[in-house]
């Protein structure tokens, strides 16, 4: 088998064995890092906008289907955390806001409509709470649904 050699300029001929797995090394090096780091980030913040979503959605759910105001915030809470506990976060970084319409005193009225906004942040992997960088290292999340009290809410059969 032949090896490989190349004129150079003033030095006459020069052996390149091996320098092709060195080159693919540093170039996979170079290019699959920040690939890699991508991907964990994305799939990160894809994870939480799906757990604020799916949360925000249940508790709406849950919250027109009570009987009371009282029992529809527990309701919702529970689902939350559920909905939370699904995607390994925290409740304790997340804030749950429910508001009512048309009348915000009195959230479970006929045909009214109720709105669960459920907001938080998803940190950045591998980057230490340590550093003191100018820049974020947290993405904000919010999710917001809105659902329809029946029309036969509180009515006796």
């Amino acid at each position: 088998m032949r090896r490989s050699r190349t004129p150079t300029r003033g030095h006459g001929w020069r052996d390149e064995t091996g320098t092709a797995s060195l080159e693919f090394i540093t170039a996979g090096l170079v290019l699959l890092v920040p690939l890699v780091y991508l991907v964990l980030t994305m799939s990160s913040i894809q994870g939480g906008a799906l757990a604020v979503e799916g949360a925000s959605r249940q508790a709406a759910r849950v919250f027109v289907g009570s009987t009371t105001v009282a029992e529809g915030t527990s309701r919702a809470e529970r689902a939350v955390e559920f909905a939370l506990s699904d995607y390994g976060l925290d409740r304790d970084d997340v804030s749950v806001a429910i508001q009512c319409r048309p009348r915000p005193e009195a959230c479970l009225t006929r045909r009214g409509f109720v709105t669960v906004v459920v907001e938080s942040r998803v940190t950045l992997p591998l980057v230490p709470a340590a550093l003191d960088l100018d820049a974020p290292l947290s993405v904000p999340l919010s999710a917001s649904a809105t659902q329809q009290v029946s029309r036969f809410w509180g009515a006796e059969p």
